[in-house]
């Protein structure tokens, strides 16, 4: 069983970490993963009693709370941490004034530990918190050894060294270092929280003849609704009569309107920007694209990219190993030279502080968090953050012709043969999903098909009237020794035989996606060195549809289970993105290193089988979707490089400094080496949430 609970104030990811490694010790628990960012534990259980544990345990997790699932989050004002930081900052300038002026030590000293005691009170009980749980069941060294511990023991032996302006200071930077943390985090959470905008929470219910405002959770299968100018469409439908124009920005991130007639599909999300229509609902609420929308991006953090991994697992090693390394800086070097166990405590307390890996295990999951944000702005779903950064490594694009680079609305633009030949073909089509079939929606025939049997990449097999029919490719009509005429023409074209005789031919047209030049353009300017089609349809026809798309390469006449070879083989020239329509090509999709769904929401399939889905059923939104991916990885891989060079800069000045004797390195100093690089970095990873030109 899996369960998804909803929570409030887990604060770091330090902390989520160790909060799913005690969920996953549980008997009865077998997996859990707990989500600083989107506020959430993700459960997969056995039964009741081992969800009660879980619940336990999270409810008596430092300040965590449950909260109830429809209930609004409470909008954190930090006001409790704002007082405190005011009220240390009132203590702290003034003892700093008595001191210039070197008015009796002692005045500006009880001034500088009520400052500290004003910002250092929640440090303290954190730590002391954290003292107690690291003993429990067992030594957790990684529970004891985090920050507050840290920065608490920075600020005594600046106190103990006669040092009270950098014991406070510790303090008070230290609280606005994690004030602004917390602030630009809830910021982030916020933007993901605007998707929620999307949602209708009411819709106009159409019942014989009357009008009644209902819950959209309410709407079912086949319920007419109404949609005025300016409504929200609150579940996926079809428009019952007239035509009007769509706003589809919340899905595509573009803001250019779409028509719809009678008969399109109109997704929930969009809003009626036409006039009042009818439409008929598809899906109910919860299974609409928007609901899909949201749990893709709410379960995103689950499948964490590698740098995230290494990030958590990192951290549960290095901090007690720093620890292990700062006891020796303060003893090994007084030991060997005159026991001068002073002038060392402060490079390891320095050592101590600097090396807090807080920058890391925020920032890169929050950078990970904002670029799937930032996707599904421009209508682009990711399962997960490893598969952003699978797409910032693709090198060669492969795309399905149908439905992909092709709109996938066939029209019948002309018959061949026999009278009849129409009617026998959408009698066998009306019982095919495919989306040649869609051609036949709305043709009249006299005859009822019985035991169609669908024959992969061919055509179709059926009983009319006591009669064998044929209806599908040349390649199954010659499979079945059926003698057909050939015909010049750029028309995709189906032909239909009766016991083995041919009757006549269907022509069906597709056009090019308007956006599609632009957006296969638009990927080789990005970074994808290569481009090709694999497609069941001919090379020549194939070939004249897309004459006018920037391809490299088309492979034709390919049977579903050919696709994945050829699949194989594109991968030797890099990574690829393979883009298709999320049922058919399952097989490619699994060969590929990202594979990506067009317009797939109504499809269970589409979204199983892909990593990546284009809620529009747009194609520009893919190559924001590859800019996203690399500026996601070129952010994460600046935090890294940037905390890590800083951290080792400062450990480095510290130590000579001490060695040397020329300087010292005030302790506040080593206070930014964690604090401020941990803001500067989660700063940089706010960038991800701009717009991607």
């Amino acid at each position: 069983m899996r369960k998804v609970i909803k929570i409030r104030n887990l604060d770091c990811a330090a902390c989520a970490a160790e909060l799913s490694e005690e969920l996953a010790k549980l008997e009865g628990v077998e997996s859990a993963a707990a989500d600083f960012i989107n506020q959430r534990v993700s459960l997969e259980y056995e039964g009741e009693e081992a969800l009660a544990k879980a619940v336990d345990v999270i409810s008596h997790f430092e300040e965590v709370e449950i909260i109830d699932g429809n209930a609004p989050q409470k909008r954190d004002l930090h006001l409790k941490e704002i007082i405190s930081i005011a009220l240390s900052a009132v203590l702290f300038i003034p003892a700093l004034v008595l001191q210039l002026v070197r008015v009796n030590e002692w005045i500006p000293f009880g001034l500088y530990l009520a400052a500290a005691a004003a910002t250092g009170w929640a440090v303290v009980l954190n730590a002391g918190r954290n003292c107690i749980r690291a003993f429990k069941d067992g030594f957790h060294p990684s529970v004891l050894l985090d920050e507050n511990l840290l920065m608490l023991i920075a600020a005594v032996g600046a106190f103990a060294i006669r040092e009270p302006m950098e014991g406070a200071a510790v303090m008070l930077l230290y609280q606005i270092g994690e004030l602004l943390q917390d602030i630009a985090v809830g910021s982030s959470r916020g933007e993901i929280g605007k998707l929620l905008e999307m949602k209708s929470d009411t819709a106009i219910l159409m019942e014989e003849g009357t009008q009644c405002t209902v819950a959209a959770e309410e709407l079912k299968e086949g319920d007419v609704i109404l949609l005025r100018k300016g409504d929200k469409v609150p579940a996926d439908c079809i428009l019952c009569e007239g035509e009007t124009v769509l706003d589809t920005k919340s899905l595509t991130g573009e803001a250019a309107p779409r028509e719809a007639r009678e008969g399109d599909e109109i997704l929930s999300g969009c809003v009626n920007a036409g006039s009042a229509v009818k439409a008929r609902i598809l899906r109910p609420e919860s299974e609409s694209a928007v609901a899909k929308i949201l749990e893709m991006v709410e379960n995103s953090s689950a499948k964490k990219a590698k740098p995230e991994k290494f990030i958590t697992k990192f951290a549960r090693y290095y901090t007690p190993a720093v620890v292990l390394l700062a006891i020796l800086i303060a003893v090994i070097p007084p030991l060997c030279n005159g026991f001068d166990f002073t002038t060392w405590l402060v490079p390891a307390i320095e050592f101590l502080v600097i090396s807090c890996p807080c920058a890391l295990i925020i920032s890169v999951p929050l950078t990970y968090f904002s670029g799937v944000g930032t996707l599904a702005r421009y209508g682009v779903l990711t399962k997960g953050a490893m598969y952003l950064d699978a797409l910032a490594k693709v090198k060669t694009a492969a795309f399905d012709k149908t439905g992909t680079l092709t709109e996938g609305r066939f029209t019948i633009v002309g018959i061949n043969g026999e009278q009849r030949t129409l009617a026998l073909a959408a009698a066998v089509e009306k019982n095919s999903s495919h989306p040649l079939a869609q051609a036949f929606i709305g043709a009249e025939s006299g005859y009822t098909a019985s035991e169609v049997r669908e024959i992969a990449g061919m055509g179709l097999s059926a009983e009319v009237e006591g009669r064998r029919v044929l209806v599908g490719s040349a390649r199954l009509m010659r499979e079945n020794g059926v003698r057909i005429p050939s015909l010049e023409t750029l028309a995709s074209v189906i032909y239909v035989a009766e016991d083995g005789v041919y009757t006549g031919s269907i022509e069906i047209e597709d056009k090019v996606r308007p956006e599609a030049k632009q957006a296969l353009e638009a990927l080789k300017r990005g970074g994808i060195v290569r481009t090709a089609v694999l497609t069941g349809d001919s090379a020549a026809r194939a070939e004249g549809i897309l004459a006018e798309l920037p391809v490299d390469e088309i492979h034709a006449d390919l049977l579903p289970a050919q696709k994945p070879e050829f699949a194989r083989k594109l991968k030797e020239q890099g990574a690829l993105l393979y883009v298709g329509d999320g049922i058919n090509d399952t097989p490619v999709m699994a060969e590929s290193d990202v594979s990506v769904a067009m317009g797939g929401l109504g499809s269970d399939a589409a979204i199983e089988a892909s990593d990546f889905v284009l809620a529009g059923d747009h194609l520009s939104a893919l190559p924001k979707a590859v800019k996203g991916a690399k500026k996601t990885r070129r952010i994460v891989f600046e935090n890294i490089v940037f905390s890590i060079a800083v951290k080792v800069v400062l450990m480095a000045v510290s130590l000579a400094a001490t060695a040397t004797g020329l300087f010292a390195l005030p302790i506040w100093a080593a206070v930014f080496g964690d604090v401020g690089v941990m803001l500067l970095a989660v700063l940089n990873s706010m960038r991800m949430r701009g717009k991607l030109k």
